[in-house]
């Protein structure tokens, strides 16, 4: 299962919550193929993919937005891709 993880503080801001509430846009398009992990800026996480401005959203291993929002439309671009489709 691909896993889109959004990196945010807790509790969270305005934009981690639109940027999770994007990502969960997206997962919506591919039932039980994607997945929307919400994690906290201050986890170990955020070390491992070089957090410094949040929200952080990784699609896979790959960093695809920081510091901003990224629209459903564009992760749907990204998930469709992953999944080779």
């Amino acid at each position: 299962m691909l896993q889109i993880k959004v990196l945010g503080t807790t509790p969270p801001c305005a934009n981690c919550q639109r940027a999770e509430a994007q990502a969960k846009k997206a997962a919506e398009r591919f039932p039980s193929q994607v997945e929307v992990i919400k994690l906290d800026a201050l986890g170990p996480e955020a070390e491992q993919y070089g957090l410094v401005t949040t929200p952080m959203v990784v699609v896979g291993e790959e960093v695809v937005g920081t510091g901003k929002v990224v629209p459903a439309a564009k992760l749907i671009s990204i998930i469709e891709r992953k999944l080779g489709g």
